[in-house]
C-alpha cells in the first residue's frame, strides 16, 4: 500500500496526523514505527512511567495508554469503512477514555506489550484490505474520511505521540 491519502481523502484533525507519515509502504512504515516507540517506551522504568511532564498533563503509561485507545479506534473504524457496514462512526473523547482507563494501575510493561498486540492487528487488517476497500468513504467525528487515510491516522498519531514523549519528556535521550 503506496498510494497516500490525497486531501480529498479526509478532512479536519486528521490532516495533521497524516501529513506526518513518509512517503513509502505503509505496512513497512507501521512496522518500523511500532519497533521504534517500543524500543523508546523500553527505556523507561516503571517508577519513571508514572511521571508526567508538567501539572494536568498525562503520566507516560497514560500516553501510551492513549496511544493504544487511539489505535484501536481508528483501525476499527477503518474496518468498518472498508466493510461497508455503515456510513457514519461517532466521535472519541480522549480524556473521557483516559479517565475511566486506569491506566497509571497498569504497569509500563503490559502497556508495551499491548500496543504490540494492538498494531500487530493494525497490520493483519490493512494487509488483508482488498484493493477496493482502501477509497471507501465514512464520516468519523464528523469528518468525511477513506480507509486509506485512517490507515495513516494509525501511523501518523502514533508518531505524533512519540515525539511528544521524545521532546517533552526528554525519552530516548542520554
Amino acid at each position: 500500500m503506496n498510494v497516500r491519502p490525497g486531501t480529498d481523502q479526509y478532512q479536519g484533525h486528521f490532516g495533521n496526523y497524516i501529513k506526518l507519515v513518509p512517503e513509502g509502504n505503509l505496512i513497512d512504515i507501521l512496522e518500523a514505527a511500532g519497533q521504534q516507540l517500543v524500543a523508546l517506551a523500553s527505556t523507561v522504568s516503571e517508577e519513571d512511567s508514572l511521571r508526567a511532564y508538567a501539572p494536568g498533563k498525562w503520566s507516560i503509561r497514560q500516553t501510551l495508554n492513549h496511544i493504544n485507545d487511539t489505535e484501536r479506534v481508528m483501525a476499527f473504524r477503518a474496518y468498518w469503512f472498508a466493510r461497508n457496514l455503515g456510513p457514519e462512526l461517532p466521535g472519541m473523547d480522549q480524556n473521557v477514555a483516559a479517565a475511566h482507563s486506569g491506566a497509571d494501575a497498569v504497569s509500563m510493561a503490559d502497556h508495551i506489550r499491548e500496543f504490540q498486540a494492538i498494531r500487530a492487528a493494525s497490520i493483519a487488517l490493512f494487509r488483508s484490505l482488498p484493493a477496493e476497500a482502501w477509497d471507501r468513504r465514512g464520516v468519523a467525528s464528523g469528518n468525511n474520511v477513506t480507509v486509506r487515510a485512517m490507515a495513516n491516522v494509525v501511523a501518523g498519531h502514533e508518531m505524533h505521540h512519540r515525539a511528544i514523549l521524545e521532546t517533552a519528556y526528554g525519552l530516548g535521550k542520554k
